[in-house]
Parts: C-alpha cells; structure tokens; sequence
C-alpha cells in the first residue's frame, strides 16, 4: 500500500469535510436558507422564525446531538418504515466491520439473522398497527380484453360482478397519461377554445410582471402569464368528458373489494385459462402508483425486461472505458507512455501522489453520477407499475453495476483484454483475486475517502437546493419559499453506496485491514447524516414497507462468499491444504443460511400474511370502521388532480372521482423527487360526497 499516496488523498478529503461540515453547521442557521435545510419541517407548517444572534454565525455540532439521540419510534413517525430499514442498514454495517477482524462470518450471519428478524416484525407491526390501508382492499388488473360491444369499464364490471359477486365492491379504471397524451389533449382544447373566440382568453390570461435583479433595474421586466387550464378545462363541458371517456380507456383497472382477505385471494390467483388475460396483481399504495406505466400493454413487459437487460449489459461494458481510465492513472509507466510530455511532471513527488492517489478515485466517482438516471430510466422501461418498486429496481441494478466497476474491474487492473485473460480460467479466480485484491488496497482506501466521505459532505450541504435558494432570492428576488418539501430520500443512489462500501469492508478486510478504520469512521458519520437529513430534510411521499432489506441481506452474502473466496487463494498461495479444507465448509454453510432465511422471513416481504388480514378484518367490522373505508377506496386512487372530484362516471352508474385526461398530473415525468399529489383523506372521517 503506498503510503504517502493514501495520506496526499486523506488530508484532500479531511480538509473537505471539515470545511464544508462548518459551513452546514453555519448556513442551517441563516433564515433565507430554512427551506433547504428543513423542507420537511415547512411542509409540515413548522415555526420558521430565528432570532438574530451571534450564534447562528459559529459552527456547532447541535444538530449531531440531535440526530444522535432520535429514537428510532420518532424516525418511522417521520420518515417512515423506508428510513428506520435505511438508518439500520447503516448500523449493521458499523457494528460488523466493529468485530471483521476476530469473527467476520460469524457475526455477519447473526446479525443478518436478528436484523431480518427485527425488521420482519416491524414489517407486520407496519401492516397492523397502521390506519387502514386502501391498498388492502385493492388489486391492479392489467391485461383486460377489448370488446368491440363495450368500453373496459363495463367489462371489468361485468367480469367481476359474475365471478366475484359476494366480494367485489367498485373499480376504477385507469386512463392514458404521459407527456404526449398531455400534448395532445392540450392541442384540443386549444382548437375548442380558439375557435369560441379571444375574449375569454383575454380575459383569463392576464399577464403580470416582476422585478429582474441580475442586472439591477427597477422596471419590470420579467413577464408571468398566469395558469388558467383548469378553467379552460372546466368550460369545454361534461358532456365531452363522457364522449371521449371510452377513447382515454386503458386495459387496466384497479379492483376493489368488501375484504382484504378477499382482495388477496384475488390477487393471488388465476383468473382465466390464458395467463396473459386478467392478469392480477397486489395493488401498491395510492401515493405509491406510477401511473403512466399503467397503460403499458401486459404483453410487451416480458420484451420490456430483455430489452432493458441488454440495455443494461451493454451499458456496463461501454463503462469499461472510464473505469480503464481511471485505473490507468495509478499506473505511471503506462501514463508516461500514452503522454510522453507529462513526463517531467510525473517526476515531482506532490504530482505523482495526487495523480496516483486522489484522481483516479475522483475521476470514477464523476464518472458515477451518471448512473443513476440511466438505471431510473432502464427500471422505468420495464413497466414497473409503482414509485417504490423502480426505485428498488434502480437500487438493485445501480447496486451490481458499481460492485462489478468498482470492485472487480478495479482489481483485475489493466484493461479490458487483460481482464478478459484473468477470467479465462475459473480455477484460478480465487488466486487471482488473492494477488490483485492487496495491489489496490490504497485505490479502494482512497474510494472510500472520495466517494464516502466527502460526498456525506455534500449532501449534508445540499449544495444544488442551496444555489436554487440564492438564486431565487438575490437574483430573481423571490421572497416566497419556492422548494419547500419537494425532495424524497435518494434510496436508489445512497443504499448502494452503503452496501457497496460493506461489499469493500469484507472483502479487504483479511489481507488490507487498513482500510477498516476509515470505514468505520464512514459509517459513524453516516449514520448521523442521514439521520438528520431524514429528520429535517426530505419527506415521505410513500413507503415501501422495508423491501430494501433483502437486498441488503442478499449483497452482505455475496459479501462473504467473496471473502471466503479469496481466503480460499490465499490459502492456495501459501499451500495450506487443512485450512483450505476448512473453508470449503464455510462456503457451504454461509449458503444453507442464506437459503434458510429466504424461506423464514422473504416470503412476508412478498405477500401478505391471511392471518393477519383476516385479523385485521374483522377488528375494523367489530369497531364498525367497514362502511368508512368503501367510502373512502374510490377517492384514494384519483389519477388526475382537479378541484371538482365528482367529474367522472362510476362503475356502477354513479359518479366518483376520476379525472379527465385534461387534467393531467404533472408528477408522471421521469424525475423521482417531484411526484405526484395524491388527495388523501383521513379513515375516521366521512367523505363529503361520497356515495
């Protein structure tokens, strides 16, 4: 390991945490900055107001004080299941690499045991103890077949009422969404109104103006033409809404039932002889819904799923070339030949450190941010049907993907074709890993630094909310509070990076345990940013019950196979046959108890238990809650925001609340943290209007 080079990218990464940890410390304090900082204490209508005192100008750790001793009831209160799973994720990492050095597979295995445990149980406390759950009484059905004779929505409800009559309650039929359905409904209505004449468009649209501050000038100068589709919307008549309601119909509906017992049973089963028809499914929670994946036809999901698996392939190996890159930089005799007029630079000792021990880290973790959207959009292609399920589907390929780059690419160093050599042989796979593991003990140390350290930095900082805040009030002059609340935990980017520094942790720890101190100050100081960051920055739009724990418990396995792997070469090289012997039970048994908890506490994270919703159902029928929640299940899955919730034809002649397509949600975009708002109301409470 080269020293001097891992201290050159120590001091780097130190003296950028210290600076940016005291100017967090600072800018938290200042007013104008309150709605980066605590977003979710503004959504919540929390008190905003500061004195003006000499304190708010001192650094002070008060807020690692409070993210310390929040107690994990106060954390699923305000972040939900997701951020107690995400927070413990953070201590199983920290108290694992405490003991790596004396009993790694020992205590991993029984900490992975007792966490998914623990966590199986809050997953039911989650289930039971909760508000009633529209999601409970739902199903998504998809693939629904066209008649000619009738709409969708007659024959969802003739379906249902004939092979379901003593269960079934109502439906709700999905609608075509999405930005070019948007763009074509929107040229519409245009043409209706342009052609009922310009007055009323005078009328509505009434500019206004305000103040440019980049160039100092006190004239008006900007000009904001104010938002007037819904009363556009609201003029084109109801009549139009019905003629059309047939042409936006998708071939899904969401099902709702007298039971959650009933809805699982439905859920559950096959409903026809052909499997691609009526197809059931779970239905995901109302604020949870990804609506414009709704509409996706069930049979293009299996092409969905190989296209997006090449896509996904080929990415990976395009990705080899910045990898390549940035591990060529720790190899000065092969950078001198590429750029023979660096030579004399490379001389110096302060070049050759930072070249070798900070670039090529810093270069990768550039190369990184790229990922994530690629990944968003590749779990977006695959239809996922709901919020959290892309986002986990994201987390696992983001997750894979750096493990592969980081890990092995980085090891077998060189190229691409040298790489391709290193594998031609699986016998030797443990002896190689063995021999090139220790070679890039300093490049995996430095990692940690650039890409742990310093990016717990940065997002404690929240730099790009913090420009949009300053830009919004010295340049443009807003005074309002224009980013309040709009942020969700970045689950698919930061449990990767957490799993992928224990994937790290165990693998270097036998034969590069210097690394385990720096990652047990990473998880320290993560555990107490993230916790604050959970506490007072980001909010919880939906929740998805802990499901991102089996891919923890899943990658700490692969996590300990690969160290048993490269403890198996080891081994080999120094030709110790009794203690490869006893490796090879090691292996065998870290799989049995990988396979055990699958089959004790997975299937709960798949399907909910009958028993608990049998229990569950006959509590709300003793406490007379039953009619409440029919009220209430029609409403909970509004795909379309609008003022007037009673435009739209129910399943059984009525009227409930369903939106026309002109009423598009903005949230069906691609970015995650802008999503969409659900109308929610309260279970204990009548609906107005309702049925």
């Amino acid at each position: 390991m080269d020293i001097a080079a891992l201290l050159t990218s120590a001091g780097i990464n130190i003296a950028v945490c210290v600076v940016l940890f005291s100017l967090y410390s600072i800018l938290r304090k200042q007013p104008s900055n309150v709605n980066v900082y605590f977003g979710k204490r503004l959504a919540s209508r929390s008190s905003k107001s500061r004195d003006l005192c000499l304190d708010r100008f001192v650094p002070s750790p008060t807020w690692v004080m409070k993210a310390w001793e929040t107690t994990q009831e106060e954390m699923l209160t305000t972040g939900g299941l997701d951020a107690v799973v995400f927070s413990r994720m953070v201590v199983f990492r920290l108290w694992a690499h405490c003991l790596a050095l004396y009993i790694i597979t020992l205590t991993a295995c029984t900490l992975l045991y007792f966490e998914y445990k623990c966590i199986t149980n809050l997953r039911l406390l989650h289930i039971t103890s909760s508000q009633p759950n529209p999601s409970h009484f739902a199903i998504l059905v998809r693939g629904i077949p066209w008649s000619p004779d009738q709409s969708y929505c007659e024959t969802v409800k003739k379906f249902f009422s004939f092979y379901h009559p003593s269960t079934y309650l109502s439906h709700q039929i999905v609608y075509k969404s999405g930005s070019v359905q948007k763009l074509k409904d929107d040229a519409e209505y245009m043409c209706k109104m342009l052609s009922s004449g310009c007055g009323s468009m005078e009328q509505t649209c009434k500019p206004s103006f305000a103040q440019c501050y980049f160039c100092g000038g006190s004239t008006n100068s900007f000009k904001i033409i104010s938002n007037e589709t819904d009363s556009i919307h609201g003029r084109t008549g109801y009549s139009d809404v019905h003629l059309n309601a047939r042409k936006k119909e998708c071939a899904a509906a969401f099902v709702f039932f007298k039971s959650r017992y009933a809805a699982l049973t439905v859920a559950q089963s096959l409903q026809t002889s052909n499997p691609m028809l009526w197809v059931t499914d779970l239905a995901p929670e109302p604020q949870d819904v990804y609506w414009s994946n709704l509409c996706i036809p069930y049979k293009q999901l299996w092409i969905r799923k190989i296209t997006t698996f090449a896509a996904s392939v080929t990415f990976v190996l395009v990705f080899l070339i910045p990898v390549t890159f940035a591990q060529g930089l720790t190899q000065l005799d092969k950078l001198e030949k590429m750029f023979p007029f660096l030579t004399g630079m490379l001389q110096k000792k302060f070049v050759i450190q930072l070249v070798t021990g900070y670039l090529p880290s810093v270069i990768l973790v550039l190369f990184l941010y790229a990922v994530p959207p690629v990944v968003m959009l590749f779990s977006t292609m695959e239809g996922c049907v709901s919020r959290s399920e892309r986002k986990t589907s994201a987390c696992s390929k983001f997750l894979y993907f750096t493990i592969w780059n980081v890990f092995f690419v980085n090891v077998f160093a060189g190229s691409v074709i040298s790489q391709l050599a290193v594998f031609s042989s699986l016998t030797e796979l443990p002896a190689q890993l063995a021999k090139a593991v220790p070679a890039q003990a300093t490049y995996f140390t430095t990692y940690v630094l650039s890409s742990g350290w310093a990016s717990l930095a940065f997002e404690i900082m929240q730099l790009f909310p913090l420009f949009c805040n300053l830009f919004q009030r010295f340049i443009l002059g807003y005074n309002e509070d224009t980013i309040n609340g709009f942020l969700t935990f970045p689950y698919h980017t930061e449990v990767p990076r957490i799993l992928l520094f224990g994937f790290l942790g165990f693998t270097c720890s036998i034969l590069a345990p210097l690394i385990l101190p720096f990652l047990l100050f990473y998880f320290v100081l993560a555990y107490l940013v993230y916790r604050n960051q959970i506490l007072n920055v980001y909010i919880k739009k939906y929740d998805s019950g802990g499901q991102l724990w089996p891919i923890a418990h899943n990658t700490t396995v692969l996590s300990l196979l690969v160290a048993q792997v490269i403890a198996l070469g080891v081994f080999g090289i120094k030709q110790s046959p009794v203690a490869s012997g006893f490796t090879f039970p090691l292996l065998i048994c870290t799989v049995l108890f990988h396979q055990y908890c699958r089959q004790r506490f997975l299937p709960i994270f798949k399907n909910n238990a009958t028993q608990v919703l049998i229990d569950m159902d006959r509590r709300d029928e003793r406490c007379g809650r039953m009619e409440q929640i029919y009220e209430q299940l029609t409403s909970a899955y509004c795909q379309f925001s609008s003022s007037n919730q009673s435009e739209c034809f129910s399943s059984q002649g009525e009227r409930e609340d369903v939106r026309t397509p002109q009423d598009m949600e903005k949230a069906n975009e691609m970015t995650e943290d802008i999503s969409w708002p659900p109308v929610i109301h309260s279970f204990d409470k009548p609906v107005k209007g309702g049925k």
